[in-house]
């Protein structure tokens, strides 16, 4: 039987949605939220040590800048319709491309400044057709792990290069398996913005930093942004169907619309490169990929749960919850209902279990089962949790399996 992370979703309350809502606009349940919470803190964390800026932007923006972007032109039929208050018309973002521009162009920029690395967690929003919405994949509202690097030409394609690298590092934290490579280009059939001058020099940009990381990949024609060409990352689901989890995109044609510059060192004035960047996509696609890879055994660093406690009787309820609360740094649970067996079940998705019995509550040792149904030797209770503790970081660093 396929893996379907709608299936799975609810029956681990990862998510759910309700009429009410409406379609395309799931709600994360406290299990979901909680892998969720890890995988946003991980990615923050990377990004900030890699030199971003994390930043804050309105989910709202006025129609006159969508029409600078060239959003409204090119991508009106994907955004919801404006709002009109009062003497403007506002609309829920399709990207956060323009807001990150805006807050370039806020202050004189230098190229002392440059390259300026703005990232954020951000909320945007597509008009996705009734029929097409389910589950995590295709959704209304979303949160984007975005960013956008301002920089002059010539560092244009170290920078590429370098988010290329940290995609790979993020991607071996989560698990991601196999990946490949996809350089999307122009195609015939559709408007795009900017001259040909400067689609030449992006595309030569990211051709040369695809060569220089050694990295196999297919030019695929039409599937470029209105803005510039791009490199998709692809990933494959259980059922071998391929879509692009991240990307790194060139754009030459909004810094022009905003009229974005910086001073160089001569005292004149040029206008910045634009590099959009997303590492891991947003986390509702994000995650309805992951649940499907892992079939809900997520990797111990973001497993909802990561230990969890049982007590055989109640005798033991004290040494269990004693042992619990040592553990308090990580996502613990005393699991009381239920048989032994039926709890060790129902916790078969929970990396780490400790069993609590007489000889554990007064030796002060537990044995931990692993997922695999495996169990480790006897160890004093702070040894075990020394040692989740460690795998949770070995496996964030990526060097874990």
């Amino acid at each position: 039987m396929s893996i379907d992370h709608r299936r799975l979703g609810r029956e681990l309350d990862l998510f759910d949605s309700d009429p009410l809502i409406g379609a395309g606009l799931p709600f994360w349940l406290p299990a979901g939220a909680a892998a969720r919470h890890a995988v946003e803190s991980y990615l923050h964390d990377l990004e900030r040590r890699a030199g971003y800026r994390h930043v804050y932007s309105p989910a709202l923006g006025k129609r006159r800048m969508y029409e600078l972007s060239g959003h409204w032109r090119n991508f009106a039929d994907d955004m919801f319709p404006p709002m009109r208050v009062g003497d403007d018309e506002l609309v829920l973002r399709p990207s956060l491309c323009p807001h990150h521009a805006l807050i370039f162009r806020s202050r004189g920029r230098s190229y002392r400044d440059l390259p300026l690395r703005i990232a954020e967690l951000g909320p945007m929003y597509r008009a996705e057709r009734s029929g097409v919405v389910g589950g995590l994949s295709r959704v209304r509202s979303m949160l984007l792990n975005d960013a956008h690097i301002f920089c002059a030409e010539e560092q244009a394609g170290a920078e590429v290069a370098a988010v290329l690298a940290l995609m790979r590092q993020a991607h071996a934290a989560l698990g991601m398996g196999p990946i490949s490579y996809q350089l999307s280009l122009r195609g015939p059939g559709k408007e795009y913005g900017g001259d040909d001058d400067s689609w030449s020099r992006a595309e030569a940009l990211l051709r040369g930093a695809l060569a220089d990381a050694g990295v196999d990949h297919v030019a695929v024609p039409g599937e470029a942004a209105f803005y510039g060409p791009k490199i998709d990352v692809q990933v494959a689901d259980p059922s071998g169907r391929e879509w692009t989890l991240a990307t790194v995109q060139i754009d030459y044609h909004q810094p022009e619309r905003f009229e974005l510059e910086y001073v160089n060192a001569s005292g004149g004035r040029e206008r910045p490169v634009m590099v959009h960047r997303s590492l891991a996509g947003s986390m509702e696609r994000l995650f309805g990929h992951l649940i499907e890879v892992h079939e809900g055994a997520f990797p111990v660093w973001y497993a909802p749960v990561q230990l969890a406690v049982l007590p055989i009787g109640a005798d033991q309820d004290a040494a269990a919850r004693s042992f619990a609360a040592a553990a308090a740094d990580l996502r613990v649970e005393v699991v009381h209902d239920g048989s032994v067996g039926a709890r060790i079940r129902d916790n078969r998705k929970v990396p780490f279990i400790a069993v609590i019995g007489a000889r554990e509550a007064a030796s002060g040792e537990v044995a931990l089962r692993l997922r695999d149904g495996s169990r480790l030797d006897p160890m004093p209770g702070a040894a075990a949790i020394a040692l989740i503790r460690a795998a949770a970081r070995e496996q964030r660093s990526g060097s874990g399996s």
